[in-house]
């Protein structure tokens, strides 16, 4: 399955409206492959369909709120009936929340678990349905925070390990059914994209520049990522490129758990 020889292939891009998500699909677009974008925000979604289509590429854009079921059949049936198959799905949607243990609220919790970690069992379960006939790859987007901790991001350190050791599992089984399907997990290092940025507008001004300064002296490449530079990775792993890896994991973040 080479997504980069423009050969139609279709892929699935959840939280695409912005950031990692919108990065990804113009990657895959201009690589020649058909891209089903979904989001909660629409008016988003839209101009990034305007965009793609601008480009002369396939695109059907669709709302999805991952953590419902009935939303995930209704995309991916959307997706088959539109072009036919489903090659490649990234689990991208995802939320934060800057709080520590003692800040955060159960109700909190749980609305955070159900986009980062339930969305992804969600949407790896409806694609291997999809998938297992004819095979696929999907990459579920973890997070340096699903590998080290921090004491700013309770919930989404829970989520992002959880999606980590999930992915995992998922791959194992598989591999073991012999489905034909190749499930990894990207794990970004502090990207310049609006989650991080929301994030750090949601802490007082002092506090957020302080925070912001930390990360930036950490990261041994002395800069934050770019999306498109996390694209090309997602764009990688769901290549024949990478038809020997399944079950691994891959961090981009300049550095900064090298230490």
């Amino acid at each position: 399955m080479a997504v980069d020889s423009n050969d139609n292939k279709v892929a699935l891009i959840t939280g695409a409206a912005s950031g990692l998500g919108r990065a990804q699909a113009l990657r895959f677009s201009r690589a020649g492959v058909h891209v089903v974008i979904t989001d909660i925000d629409t008016s988003a979604l839209q101009a990034l369909e305007q965009d793609i289509a601008k480009g002369g590429g396939a695109v059907l854009a669709l709302a999805h709120d991952v953590t419902r079921d009935t939303d995930w059949e209704a995309v991916i049936t959307a997706a088959l009936a539109q072009f036919g198959r489903l090659d490649i799905l990234v689990n991208n949607a995802g939320v934060g929340l800057p709080k520590s243990v003692e800040d955060t609220s159960l109700d909190e919790w749980r609305a955070l678990l159900a986009v980062n970690l339930d969305g992804v069992f969600l949407g790896t379960k409806a694609a291997i349905v999809a998938m297992k006939s004819s095979g696929g790859s999907i990459v579920n987007i973890s997070s340096i925070e699903g590998i080290i901790g921090d004491p700013l991001t309770a919930a989404y350190n829970a989520s992002k390990g959880g999606v980590r050791i999930f992915t995992k599992s998922a791959a194992l089984h598989c591999a073991e059914q012999g489905y034909g399907i190749r499930i990894n997990s990207v794990h970004p290092g502090f990207v310049n994209t609006p989650l991080v940025s929301d994030g750090l507008a949601s802490l007082p001004p002092e506090e957020g520049a302080a925070f912001l300064q930390r990360i930036v002296d950490a990261i041994p490449m002395g800069r934050m990522g770019l999306p498109e530079e996390i694209a090309n990775a997602v764009f990688f792993l769901a290549s024949d490129e990478a038809s020997y890896m399944t079950g691994s994991e891959l961090v981009i973040d300049g550095g900064y758990t090298a230490k």
